[in-house]
């Protein structure tokens, strides 16, 4: 096919943040779509003085993998990109190996991203991915679709992490005969044949017929997400959610459950719609869904974590040594300039003295007890603490639609 560097370009250019020179990820398995994205990118890379870094992941499933890595480190080599190997060690489960499979690569290729300082990793996803994700959903699967601009599906390893699919307009087939043309091997990984896997399957095109998975949807209009507002957890208007498309309000409500909430998963989909109805009707609402509590008067609608939830999700103390920072209960961030240990306020509140007391009253008295405690009245002179809550919502509503340059 004629055109594709100059497509990938224009893609690169829509997306990514200009006269910035922080590095570019890009995942390289080795196949067919990554490789041609690999050549593509790195004439982009060159031409804008962006350091390129191929991130190659070994999953341990097939004996050839460790030379499949050194095949990936010669192509980058040969681009003149950065590369470093990943792997995925430990037990494999025996049982939704793919997706298990998945999980681990996202969360390495986001931990390598992030330590490199890159916003962005390219992904090699093609249209025919998208036409076995079909495939999948009308054979029971609630895969969704691989998204041209999305943020790492990881959480919170994958912070501040987007991803861009490049070639999502291209079929496999046609990038197999650019290939060709540009005389460049690539690697045929013998699992995508195998017919245990349901994306092989699809690839395969042999659905069982069945009615897709219903599923939730993440777009929603600009101006609805734009609503939402951080107030110790997430607050918007009842009105405007009772004004906007059901499918919306759908959407808004599980994005906003599971950020308030820190965890990982949507809710199911007949749970949010239930919720999303109850909360465009006329009652007040009080719920709890993904770790997170929804309340609702006839104004306000607030999307909380109570202590009771941070207890019962399990969500452990956070452990700092000076100069370490991590996410607590996965909403937020700090960095310590001492020892410290983070855990919930829950318990404490008698132990501050009165003016922080003074001070909470402000604060939804569902919401206090799930906020971080270092111990103390104040966190150590010097820490520093951001709440993750609203820029994750933000990101997985489609606000955030050009690559962060970080600072």
């Amino acid at each position: 096919m004629s055109g594709l560097t100059e497509e990938v370009h224009r893609v690169l250019d829509r997306r990514l943040a200009p006269r910035c020179k922080q590095p570019l990820a890009l995942a390289l398995s080795g196949g067919g779509d990554s490789v041609a994205l690999a050549l593509t990118a790195s004439t982009w890379a060159r031409a804008h003085g962006r350091p390129l870094l191929c991130l190659t992941v070994d999953h341990g499933l097939n004996p050839a993998s460790r030379g499949w890595t050194e095949t990936c480190r010669d192509l980058a080599g040969r681009l003149g990109a950065d590369f470093q190997a990943l792997a995925w060690t430990g037990p494999k489960p025996s049982t939704g190996l793919p997706a298990a499979a998945r999980l681990a690569r996202h969360r390495l290729l986001a931990e390598a991203a992030r330590q490199a300082g890159a916003s962005v990793i390219l992904m090699g996803h093609t249209a025919s991915d998208l036409a076995e994700s079909a495939a999948m959903r009308q054979d029971g699967s609630t895969t969704p679709d691989a998204r041209s601009w999305s943020p790492s599906p990881v959480w919170p390893d994958g912070r501040g992490v987007f991803l861009l699919r490049p070639l999502l307009g291209v079929s496999r087939s046609d990038l197999r005969a650019w290939l060709k043309d540009q005389n460049a091997p690539w690697i045929d990984d013998p699992a995508n044949e195998d017919t245990r896997f349901a994306r092989s399957r699809a690839r395969q095109g042999s659905p069982s017929g069945e009615a897709p998975a219903s599923r939730v949807r993440s777009d929603m209009p600009r101006d609805l997400a734009l609503s939402l507002q951080e107030d110790c957890g997430l607050v918007m208007s009842r009105g405007a959610l009772r004004a906007a498309p059901f499918d919306a309000a759908v959407a808004l409500t599980g994005l906003a459950c599971v950020c308030a909430g820190g965890g990982e998963r949507l809710p199911r989909r007949d749970r949010l719609a239930r919720l999303a109805q109850a909360l465009r009707g006329p009652d007040d609402v009080t719920m709890t869904l993904s770790g997170c509590q929804v309340l609702a008067d006839e104004d306000v609608i607030r999307w909380i974590r109570p202590a009771g939830e941070v207890s019962r999700s399990g969500s452990p103390d956070l452990h700092l040594q000076a100069g370490q920072s991590g996410v607590w209960d996965g909403r937020f961030e700090i960095a310590a300039p001492a020892d410290m240990t983070v855990s919930a306020l829950a318990g404490h509140m008698s132990s501050l003295s009165p003016a922080v007391r003074a001070g909470l009253a402000t604060v939804h008295p569902a919401a206090r007890g799930g906020l971080p405690w270092f111990g103390g009245d104040l966190p150590p002179p010097g820490t520093l603490v951001a709440s993750l809550v609203l820029r994750r919502f933000q990101a997985a509503a489609g606000l955030v639609d050009r690559e962060p340059v970080r600072s």
